[in-house]
């Protein structure tokens, strides 16, 4: 998305694509679909080695990103994950990590983050309440009691559940807002996987019947919560947008040349004037989601006073307007583009699945509206 990138942004963004051509190329992706991870084997570690999962922590503490900006270096990341539908925590992994690295005790940045960074461990958000809609710790409830939290609740749509060995939860207390680090491992967490639309990534839902907590296990101080998970969001969803982004760019690019490709009454598709003019529309929307992609990612990065204004933008945009470009290729495919054979439906469900996360485009609105008061 960014036009002008540095010579180390540019050798990050060619390491990625050779990583994920050679590691988890589409026809892998496919292949993987029915598994029960989708992930190749040492996915996560050999993507850790590459820096993935650090970049969004300071380099005193194990993290560093390339340019001195982490999140205009992941959201080159995620761009191209989305360009070849790469599986795996990408972006939970890195909320965790970032949120560990800001708010996390000395014990969880010591123990817990190095495991983390390094692949050896996964951590995935769990925020969503149980239909996967956006209201961070309406899904769980904290009952504080004789110094210790129980944890009660279902959380949904959390990716990659059943792999990871942590989740950072949100949970409302009596009057405030709480996170917590939770081993998966812990008695009365229940991973309930999910088929889901898409079939390049895997969710569930997590149940949590009374889990007994101590202090050790609190994330940040309960007065800045709420702020700490706005920020928090503020980031997935431009790494989320950001990977949409470069999905769309990839099936409007496949579709062009498709249009230039197919032969139809002695010539391409292409060159009539009705698929001319579709193209130009689609064209005109992927230009303008990679400018609001770009401009949420400078804006969360610098921590401007609209930041989150503008993140919500950009995820009310790009989730709904990334389906509409879709549904424009696929009648400009027509019927093969319906097959299973062909790669289309596989960028489809992503683009689908990815709108839905972080809060779908309505719920951003219905933000946008609450922050100027409406």
């Amino acid at each position: 998305m960014e036009l002008d990138l540095t010579s180390d942004q540019e050798l990050l963004r060619g390491t990625a694509a050779k990583f994920m051509e050679a590691t988890c190329p589409i026809d892998v992706v496919r292949q993987l679909g029915g598994s029960d991870t989708g992930l190749p084997e040492n996915y996560i570690r050999n993507a850790a080695e590459l820096g993935w999962f650090s970049l969004l922590v300071p380099e005193e503490i194990g993290g560093g990103s390339v340019s001195g900006h982490g999140l205009r270096d992941a959201v080159i990341l995620a761009e191209e994950r989305g360009r070849r539908l790469q599986p795996g925590p990408f972006v939970p992994m890195n909320i965790v990590a970032a949120a560990l690295a800001a708010q996390g005790s000395d014990s969880q940045k010591a123990n817990v983050l190095p495991a983390i960074l390094s692949g050896e461990a996964i951590a995935t958000w769990a925020a969503a309440d149980a239909t996967g809609s956006w209201a961070p710790g309406s899904g769980v409830s904290v009952s504080p009691t004789d110094g210790r939290f129980l944890l009660s609740g279902r959380v949904g749509l959390i990716q990659d559940a059943a792999l990871a060995d942590w989740f950072l939860v949100a949970a409302s207390g009596p009057e405030r807002l709480f996170q917590f680090l939770v081993p998966s491992s812990t008695a009365g967490v229940t991973i309930l996987p999910r088929r889901t639309h898409d079939i390049t990534q895997r969710f569930a839902l997590v149940d949590f019947d009374a889990v007994g907590l101590d202090r050790n296990a609190l994330v940040g101080e309960s007065a800045s919560t709420t702020d700490d998970l706005d920020r928090q969001l503020q980031v997935a969803v431009v790494l989320s947008v950001a990977e949409t982004v470069g999905a769309i760019d990839v099936l409007f690019d496949m579709t062009r040349q498709y249009a230039i490709d197919r032969i139809a009454f002695g010539r391409p598709i292409g060159s009539f004037q009705a698929v001319k003019h579709q193209l130009a529309d689609m064209s005109l929307a992927v230009e303008a989601g990679k400018a609001i992609a770009t401009a949420a990612t400078r804006a969360v990065q610098a921590g401007e006073s609209d930041a989150a204004q503008i993140a919500s933008m950009a995820k009310a945009w790009v989730g709904d307007t990334g389906i509409d470009i879709a549904q424009g290729c696929f009648q400009v495919f027509g019927g093969i583009g319906y097959t299973w054979e062909h790669d289309f439906h596989l960028f489809l469900r992503r683009i689908t699945m990815n709108s839905l996360l972080f809060g779908q485009p309505d719920w951003h609105r219905e933000r946008i509206c609450e922050i100027h008061g409406l």
